[in-house]
């Protein structure tokens, strides 16, 4: 069982400010993915964009907390365990844009929230309350209505983000239960370092493994070979390393600051930045169902505050 500290603060507002701004900063991160999929492998820009992140990271850290060993606590057990699993997610999560539209690949994701909510009772055991359960039910109808309109949604790669959203809860909890005196630079040191070398370790194996030609033509974005980087693919890698930076404290402050089944529920927000950018890059436009997915994802958020806010 993880046992939370003693003291773990209760700072809703903040918590619930930053899981927002976090939402919306991947919703953009993810329309630059989906656009840039067709130019390098996930492997590739994890590892390229880990090179830039990590010693951007590691200096914040050596200069603003000189002799307080803040970057060694970014590589204590916790923390890369913390960070093997959001590196999951996200894995998860990339391998399966390419092939989805956005909003369907984040309401698959984005169970996350309700497996939150449930290791939280059951874990850590932080109250939910009885509106609060009724607010994780109310969100999970609202991602069904948003994945009924698309049967890709039910496809193998559809089952990629459902194994993230485990990975996501998990790794949250671990931050709220462990990582509560950990400061949140370091934890993106953490998360960064361990997604480079995920980026790192699996391109190495792909040139020992040498996928066969069909299999790589069939799915270049996960098993291509590296390609040549353009002076303005430098500029998107630039771009996603400031986002991987600002993300990995954003993400991480969010759960130090409220209870996971506050932060998780809010996360569903995520989905009508998607929808949105569905309507806007890639002309997709939202159907009955979706709009009101959207809906229901927005009550059950508020569900889940008010019944918080009752039993402080």
């Amino acid at each position: 069982m993880i046992t939370p500290p003693i003291s773990a603060p209760h700072n809703i507002l903040l918590g619930v400010s930053l899981i927002l701004a976090t939402a919306f900063t991947i919703s953009v991160q993810d329309v630059v993915f989906k656009l840039f999929s067709s130019q390098m492998t996930l492997w590739q820009i994890f590892a390229l964009r880990g090179c830039l992140a990590v010693p951007v990271l590691a200096g914040i850290l050596w200069y603003s907390r000189p002799n307080t060993g803040a970057v060694r606590a970014a590589f204590e057990p916790w923390s890369l365990l913390r960070a093997v699993f959001i590196t999951g997610t996200f894995l998860a999560f990339y391998a399966a844009i390419p092939f989805l539209k956005l909003s369907t690949v984040g309401a698959a994701n984005y169970t996350a929230p309700i497996f939150v909510t449930l290791l939280s009772s059951y874990v850590i055991k932080e109250p939910v309350g009885a509106l609060g359960w009724v607010g994780v039910i109310v969100g999970f109808v609202g991602v069904v209505f948003i994945l009924q309109p698309g049967t890709e949604a039910f496809s193998f790669w559809a089952l990629l983000p459902l194994l993230g959203a485990c990975f996501y809860a998990v790794a949250h909890l671990i931050t709220r239960a462990k990582c509560q005196n950990v400061p949140v630079a370091a934890l993106s040191l953490s998360q960064n370092s361990v997604m480079l070398a995920a980026g790192l370790v699996v391109s190495g194996v792909l040139v020992m493994a040498q996928p066969t030609s069909e299999t790589a033509a069939a799915f270049p974005y996960i098993f291509g070979a590296w390609s040549t980087v353009e002076a303005s693919d430098w500029f998107v890698l630039v771009a996603l390393a400031g986002f991987a930076i600002l993300l990995g404290m954003m993400l991480a402050g969010a759960y130090k600051a409220a209870p996971p089944a506050i932060v998780g529920t809010f996360e569903y927000s995520y989905l009508v930045f998607v929808a949105c950018w569905d309507i806007l890059f890639f002309k997709i436009s939202l159907s009955g169902a979706t709009l009101a997915g959207m809906a229901m994802v927005v009550v059950a958020g508020a569900m889940v505050l008010r019944s918080k806010e009752g039993t402080r």
